[in-house]
């Protein structure tokens, strides 16, 4: 690794990279997004990811080995759409010896409905769990670049909100996860006394739909 200095990491590039959803990869210099790319669709990640990463790179006019952090967007989300931009985070914080840190998905969408409206209060942001739930989390505003969580994030059904949260003082937003924004948010975290958070726990939230057979008896 380069170095693990909050001020080294301020002061260089980064790629971030999420897949909680679509597919949507960037860089920044100091906070500033230098190239970007989204992908709404959920489905390609593995066949985008690569490319994305190789692209955003050309476009910024920067070679692997000049990102100093990678920033993984660590859901929540599904885990076979969430686990390729995980393992591309790291492959790539390996190969190019970067500083490996994580920011909530949920947390990019809340920094750009702030950002777009600055005077908003209480805000609830949802997206697509499938098996007709959503993960979601409520958020009270931004600080010092920083979204303020104030629950979550979960999953359940849409409908069962209103049970943890009073959905009529909360905002919603059709925004989508961005890689720009979650760059953003780790050096705004880069910049405060916690410094970067280097958890590359995935949030899944519950177990994968797709589990290992129990194979049949064996009689005799």
């Amino acid at each position: 690794m380069k170095t693990s200095a909050a001020s080294t990491r301020m002061g260089g590039y980064s790629l971030a990279i999420d897949t909680s959803a679509g597919t949507t990869v960037a860089v920044l210099s100091m906070g500033t997004v230098l190239a970007e790319l989204n992908y709404l669709e959920p489905m390609t990640h593995s066949e985008r990811i690569g490319s994305a990463i190789q692209k955003v790179l050309n476009d910024a006019g920067l070679k692997p080995n000049q990102i100093d952090t990678v920033v993984a967007g660590v859901g929540p989300g599904p885990f076979t759409g969430l686990r390729v931009g995980l393992a591309a985070a790291r492959y790539f914080a390996i190969g190019s010896g970067a500083d490996l840190v994580s920011v909530c998905s949920l947390d990019s969408i809340a920094l750009d409905f702030y950002q777009a409206n600055p005077t908003a209060k209480n805000l609830v942001v949802t997206t697509d769990a499938r098996r007709k739930e959503v993960f979601w989390a409520s958020y009270s505003g931004v600080v010092n670049g920083i979204p303020q969580r104030t629950h979550g994030p979960s999953v359940n059904k849409e409908q069962d909100i209103g049970s943890f949260i009073d959905l009529a003082s909360h905002e919603s937003t059709e925004l989508g996860v961005r890689a720009g924004a979650l760059g953003q948010i780790a050096f705004a975290q880069g910049l405060s006394a916690q410094g970067a958070n280097k958890d590359i726990t995935p949030i899944y939230l519950r177990e994968p739909d797709a589990v290992p057979s129990k194979g049949k008896k064996v009689s005799g």
